[in-house]
């Protein structure tokens, strides 16, 4: 992560990592991202290392030693009991802002970039998505205000992973955000999609200053059905069988966003996908 002052940065948002192998390429797949956009910050959503659902403490290790400044996570990221400490003890790892009352770990923290305060957000949609105990999440938007409002003076600038399904609510956060910087001086500079592993081909910025896109997409095995075996897949699809699903076999690809920001509006400048192969 960049300290140096200046009005200008890059973040770059990497999609949902897909197994123990996307895992081990991530160092040089970022390594690689360094070399050719000089990212000031980089996010990493872990979501899917251990076997396709949450993460694994050694993993978190992992991906922070590859290069990631943040790692958001998603719905599966309480799927693994041996997580749950490493959320409670680090302050970088998020999970949901609008996971359930009473769920372990927090949903943002605050960080130096490039001297300014980025706020860094993880939420989740609810749109066809659940927690694992099939309870709902919160609103997105409600969490996300509750945070900017509290955080207000604290931070910069602020960006969000929001983890869903659904492309119209995705959507419909970014262009609340961004339709409405004025009011109580939100401050929300980028919004990026994960959860669905689909890159999108939305990237812009929208009329008020936030960038976006729908997803950014997965890191992990391109061959299979969004980093699953295919055979699992078809099976559990077509044939609605009860099946334990492997990650698929292939190289690896790393799907990202590449984000260039005002710090000093507090807005987006462009923002691009991104895609790196294993060689």
């Amino acid at each position: 992560m960049n300290t140096e002052p200046r009005h200008t940065l890059r973040l770059l948002a990497v999609g949902d990592v897909v197994g123990e192998r996307a895992v081990s390429d991530l160092s040089r797949l970022l390594g690689a991202a360094s070399a050719r956009y000089a990212p000031d910050i980089t996010v990493v959503n872990g979501e899917n290392a251990a076997g396709g659902r949450g993460m694994l403490p050694e993993q978190i290790d992992e991906i922070f030693a590859a290069g990631a400044d943040v790692i958001t996570t998603g719905n599966h990221i309480l799927d693994r009991d041996a997580v749950i400490p490493r959320l409670e003890d680090s302050p970088r790892v998020l999970r949901p802002a609008n996971f359930p009352a009473g769920d372990v770990g927090v949903g943002y923290c605050i960080i130096p970039v490039c001297g300014v305060s980025m706020l860094v957000m993880n939420v989740s949609g609810c749109v066809y998505v659940a927690a694992r105990d099939g309870s709902a999440f919160g609103s997105p938007f409600e969490a996300a205000e509750q945070i900017l409002t509290r955080e207000a003076g604290r931070y910069d600038l602020a960006v969000v992973d929001i983890h869903a399904e659904a492309t119209g609510e995705k959507l419909a956060f970014a262009r609340f955000f961004d339709m409405n910087r004025d009011e109580r001086d939100r401050r929300v500079a980028a919004v990026w999609g994960t959860h669905t592993h689909v890159p999108t081909a939305d990237a812009r910025v929208l009329p008020g200053g936030v960038g976006f896109i729908s997803d950014i997409g997965m890191t992990g095995p391109e061959n299979g059905i969004l980093g699953i075996d295919s055979d699992t897949i078809i099976r559990f699809t077509k044939d609605h069988a009860r099946v334990k699903f492997k990650v698929a076999d292939g190289e690896t690809v790393m799907n990202a966003a590449l984000f260039e920001l005002d710090a000093r509006a507090a807005r987006a400048i462009s923002v691009r996908r991104v895609k790196f192969t294993m060689r």
